[in-house]
């Protein structure tokens, strides 16, 4: 196709039924569920959607971004957006849209990202807090893993941080907060009385990243492993083996800010 027209689109969903972002043969995807929403409002006009980045299956978004080429313009781009969002699944939401120029790369633009993690312990909860929130039987020190999350934050060597990680990836990155911290930003009736919320923010991070440092936690939470482990974990070309990937229906990706 021609592209001629660009626009990006703001989007938040629960991914909880959704095998992540790409398209899969014969699985349920968001980019699947977008484009065939795209193919229905646009009736059947060439069209092409490129998203920020791919996330993991039963993982949400409060805010993303992915951006639609046309070969023709929007007339009324408010319009489009309550025509887009009538015809979308209840999951998925569109919060905004806006014209760009052919300048505009959405992978390659700088962008800051913040994903929380939702969880709480102690107990069996409610069943409807499996979408979005992670429940830990076992108790936790959570004193201690507020200590803990803070020795993320700054420069460090994520090797250890990155699933199936090789010899020749990029793993010197940096984390601009990594805070434990209570949760008040998601609250629901059938919540336990206290919840909590691991909130992390930088330019990049390596697949299943935040799941990692998040189990890690969960073990220093529980005394399995200590600050010290942590620490030397970040350093480079010491081999620490994470073998716990924190539960993916916890993680949501909060916000994205494009530079």
């Amino acid at each position: 196709m021609k592209k001629k027209h660009f626009y990006v689109f703001t989007i938040q969903y629960l991914g909880y039924r959704f095998h992540g972002w790409q398209k899969q043969p014969n699985l349920k995807t968001l980019h699947l569920m977008i484009d065939r929403t795209f193919k229905y409002v646009l009736q059947d006009k060439p069209f092409k959607t490129l998203v920020s980045g791919r996330t993991d299956a039963m993982v949400s978004a409060n805010e993303t971004a992915f951006e639609l080429f046309l070969e023709e313009p929007l007339e009324d781009m408010n319009e489009f957006l309550d025509w887009f969002n009538y015809n979308l699944p209840q999951d998925i939401r569109a919060l905004a849209i806006r014209e760009v120029d052919e300048t505009f790369n959405i992978i390659q633009h700088s962008k800051t990202k913040e994903y929380i993690y939702l969880f709480a312990y102690g107990g069996k909860f409610h069943p409807f807090c499996a979408p979005i929130l992670t429940t830990i039987l076992d108790d936790l020190n959570i004193e201690l893993m507020k200590t803990g999350a803070k020795l993320f934050e700054g420069s460090h060597n994520f090797k250890n941080y990155c699933y199936k990680a090789t010899d020749n990836g990029q793993y010197d990155r940096t984390v601009d907060v990594c805070e434990l911290v209570d949760n008040d930003q998601f609250t629901a009736n059938f919540f336990p009385e206290r919840t909590y919320m691991l909130r992390v923010r930088g330019k990049g991070f390596g697949r299943n990243q935040i799941r990692l440092m998040m189990g890690t936690l969960i073990k220093l939470g529980k005394g399995e492993v200590t600050l010290d482990f942590i620490t030397e974990s970040l350093q480079p070309g010491v081999v620490s083996h994470q073998d716990y990937i924190a539960p993916a229906s916890g993680l949501i990706l909060n916000k994205i800010e494009f530079q």
